[in-house]
């Protein structure tokens, strides 16, 4: 029994840590889509507060079915908590293939969803916290260049555009000093309109689908070892929900052995009370 004990309580921790995670994902979103203006962004590929709200609801459930199950060793729901738990194993890996060989056809693909992000900038404060985060953390500007931006209503280069921001590029786009203390957000006003040979020097002039696909290829033992832990963890859950599940059958199996054994006996003792009396 101390191994069974110890394969329960091994998956009840597991899943209750990811409950818990998912339940704060959930609340997150959750908070940062009520605070929001309404009628804004609601398009799940680029909305930070929807996607949480999805990841993390699907998340709870899926654990919470694990964590109950474990506890109170309810069979069906160790099956549906395994049978979720080994599909999401092997979509991970279907897409970690279908993404190695159409590489071309993923980068078009996550290309266009971030186009997307860029034109939508300003309308979700969320979405324009994330943009500003990732082009100020891989030091970049745009998709592909700094002339992304014009894609944008806001920093949109014309004649016609009333916005202050026209020809411009967001604050996060602009090389900051070393001994720089005070943010200076009106930095990238303008900036379309400044030559070539001026890139690089205020303004990052490389995109963030560029540097993103660097970072990961010389963070490669990173990324692999990343993705290689948490399937390593999905396979673990599933192999404990099985043990468990295992188990408990095993010992109902038993149960009912032992049932049938003592109204066998019960019955003989009826049919010859004699031999049993001696």
């Amino acid at each position: 029994m101390r191994g069974y004990r110890a394969i329960k309580y091994t998956l009840f921790i597991c899943c209750y840590v990811f409950w818990v995670v998912s339940a704060v994902f959930t609340a997150v979103g959750i908070y940062a889509k009520i605070a929001k203006e309404k009628d804004v962004v609601d398009t799940l590929t680029v909305d930070p507060a929807l996607l949480l709200i999805v990841v993390g609801s699907v998340m709870f459930l899926i654990t919470f079915l694990g964590c109950f199950g474990a506890l109170r060793n309810v069979t069906c729901l160790l099956k549906t908590f395994l049978g979720i738990l080994a599909v999401v194993l092997l979509l991970q890996i279907a897409a970690g293939v279908v993404g190695y060989l159409f590489t071309d056809m993923v980068m078009e693909r996550t290309e266009k969803l971030m186009m997307k992000a860029i034109i939508r900038y300003r309308e979700d404060r969320d979405l324009e916290n994330a943009i500003d985060f990732i082009q100020k953390k891989f030091q970049c500007c745009g998709v592909e260049s700094n002339e992304d931006w014009n894609q944008n209503v806001y920093f949109e280069c014309s004649d016609t555009n009333p916005s202050l921001e026209a020809c411009g590029v967001p604050f996060s786009c602009c090389v900051h000093l070393q001994n720089q203390t005070v943010l200076n957000t009106m930095c990238g006003y303008g900036k379309q309109r400044l030559e070539e040979r001026s890139d690089g020097q205020d303004v990052f002039a490389v995109g963030c689908l560029e540097k993103i696909v660097w970072w990961a290829k010389n963070n490669l033992l990173l990324v692999a070892g990343l993705t290689a832990g948490l399937l390593l963890l999905e396979i673990c859950m599933i192999c404990l929900a099985a043990t468990q599940i295992s188990w408990i059958k095993k010992v109902q199996q038993q149960k009912k052995e032992n049932v049938s054994r003592s109204k066998s006996e019960r019955k003989d003792s009826y049919l010859y009370p004699d031999f049993y009396d001696e």
